[in-house]
């Protein structure tokens, strides 16, 4: 009986934090979206890019990668942060060191848009669609009817 009232009474806890509140789901999902840097690695591909844009591709693909593997590891922490901490404010304030954005980045050369599916395409009922086909995978840039 003991363990079902403590069980109880953090869910409870927790539905009082999370119930109604727009901060806390958005707190999770930014930190689900930095979590997923790991993965993504578009710190590191826009860091390799800017590096070898401004100082040169020897330079790009040696201190650009360092740098940008830093910065994937940071925002990854940041988000790892995000996700445990979520239901406790401040929400709007990312744990991000100064030189990371908020959200995180997509190299100048390749931004990403919707996937193609029929959820997500609107003239799917004449015949038409349109998207990437799989943007996901990093580097894909094949599109369908891209305009």
């Amino acid at each position: 009986m003991r363990n079902a009232s403590t069980l109880l009474a953090a869910i409870a806890l927790a539905a009082l934090f999370t119930a109604g509140c727009a901060g806390p789901e958005q707190k999770f999902g930014r930190g689900m979206r930095n979590t997923y840097e790991i993965v993504r690695l578009g710190e590191l591909r826009r860091s390799v890019e800017q590096t070898s844009v401004f100082y040169g591709d020897d330079v790009g693909y040696t201190t650009g990668f360092i740098a940008g593997l830093d910065r994937s590891l940071a925002r990854t922490g940041a988000g790892l942060y995000d996700m445990i901490t979520f239901p406790i404010p401040p929400y709007d304030q990312p744990p991000l060191p100064n030189y990371l954005a908020p959200e995180p980045v997509y190299p100048d050369s390749s931004t990403p848009g919707l996937i193609s599916s029929p959820t997500l395409d609107t003239d799917t009922y004449i015949g038409f669609s349109g998207g990437e086909v799989a943007p996901f995978i990093p580097g894909s840039r094949f599109k369908v009817f891209d305009n």
